[in-house]
């Protein structure tokens, strides 16, 4: 149920250093995926993306409205390189002053371009972190200055110096993709056996966690009776976790499942988080001879609809990805910054789910939709997110 959080600049860190304390099952977000080490093309919304932002990206804007910091974790990526362009262009329409940076999963970097935001005096510092438990002594700095600070698609941990959190439904990530595997599978009406293999995100990625057991929520049940079997044996969290999302370190992995497990079996289906980690899984099996005529590859899912995948599901490699539109998260975000700042009540939709070590974070979550090469056109193109070119 969508609830508001009344806060303003002077009462919010008080109003939030009431929120409630706890243990979270998150040691590790956009970010979420989108971490990988291989960049894909921007989408249709970001045309002026490449891999380096935008002269009006990287540099501070002219606006009236003060100063906003946004760090971003890097450009390997370009869903980030999208994210950081929307919420420039949404900013500077509201009339703010913008420092975006990219600091390529260097985590003192980003620390050091965070502290160098603090000195140029933003008003709210936008953070999507290389590793959420890595900045809290540089969000004390902001803390002594009054500056505010918004979680951005990844969780920040271990800081009561986190105001507001925006991100896409992170479980429902992880079902969405389960359900991908259920559906094509038809395992709610076919016994199996049918062999799965899992992987999950980086570990030092709040959201990782959630997108795996938002996932296992729905492919647990099938595993205890048997009609999913997981032939490695690695059903863990830590078992089956990728460093940064690498998706070179997926297809050793899944290389290596593959020989030692699957010699004399065929794997049906892939728990995979992430484009780049799917488009990893994929090398593995071709290299192998998964995908041909007369045998269609297993079940491969993904997320962020990272064009190189797009193109894969159209031919037939990898089955689904999740799209999460983040022209919207731009505008939500910097819709909560201008309420912020102006001290009017600031928009959230959650505020039980995100604990961050220290205290429940109040959250704004946006839903997220799976895609097929059924509804590549539907979800993808009719939205101005690619255009039919770019899927060519």
């Amino acid at each position: 149920m969508k609830k508001l959080l009344s806060l303003t600049l002077a009462a919010s860190v008080l109003a939030l250093a009431g929120c409630s304390t706890g243990a979270t099952t998150a040691p590790a977000a956009s970010s979420a995926p989108a971490a990988s080490s291989a960049a894909s093309s921007a989408p249709a919304a970001s045309s002026a993306a490449s891999s380096a932002p935008s002269a009006d990206a990287s540099q501070p804007a002219a606006g009236a409205g003060g100063l906003v910091g946004i760090a971003m974790p890097t450009k390997s990526s370009a869903r980030w390189i999208a994210d950081g362009e929307n919420l420039v262009k949404s900013l500077k329409a509201m009339g703010y002053t913008t420092d975006l940076q990219y600091a390529e999963d260097d985590i003192p970097a980003q620390v050091s371009q965070v502290e160098n935001m603090i000195t140029k005096g933003a008003k709210v510092l936008v953070i999507a972190a290389i590793d959420g438990t890595t900045l809290t002594d540089v969000l004390q700095k902001a803390a002594d200055k009054g500056i505010k600070v918004v979680a951005y698609d990844r969780l920040i941990r271990n800081s009561k110096n986190v105001d507001f959190y925006a991100a896409f439904d992170n479980f429902a990530v992880g079902v969405a993709q389960a359900g991908s595997i259920v559906d094509t599978l038809d395992l709610k009406n076919k016994k199996g056996p049918f062999n799965v293999e899992l992987f999950a995100g980086s570990p030092d990625d709040n959201n990782a966690t959630f997108f795996f057991n938002g996932a296992m929520s729905i492919l647990q049940p099938f595993i205890d009776s048997g009609v999913l079997v997981v032939q490695s044996g690695q059903t863990k969290f830590s078992d089956v976790a990728t460093l940064r999302w690498d998706g070179t370190l997926a297809q050793a992995r899944m290389e290596n499942i593959l020989a030692s497990k699957y010699t004399a079996k065929r794997v049906d289906a892939v728990l995979a988080p992430y484009d780049g980690i799917s488009r990893g899984i994929i090398a593995a099996l071709k290299a192998v001879s998964y995908y041909s005529a007369d045998k269609p590859g297993p079940v491969v899912t993904g997320q962020d609809a990272e064009l190189p995948s797009v193109k894969s599901i159209l031919a037939g490699e990898q089955t689904s990805t999740v799209f999460k539109d983040t022209r919207k998260l731009a505008a939500q975000v910097a819709k909560m910054l201008d309420q912020l700042l102006k001290g009017q009540t600031v928009e959230v939709n959650d505020t039980k789910t995100y604990e961050n070590g220290v205290k429940v974070v109040p959250s704004y979550l946006l839903p997220v939709v799976s895609v097929t090469k059924d509804t590549v056109t539907k979800e993808l193109v009719d939205t101005g997110y690619y255009t039919a070119d770019q899927l060519k």
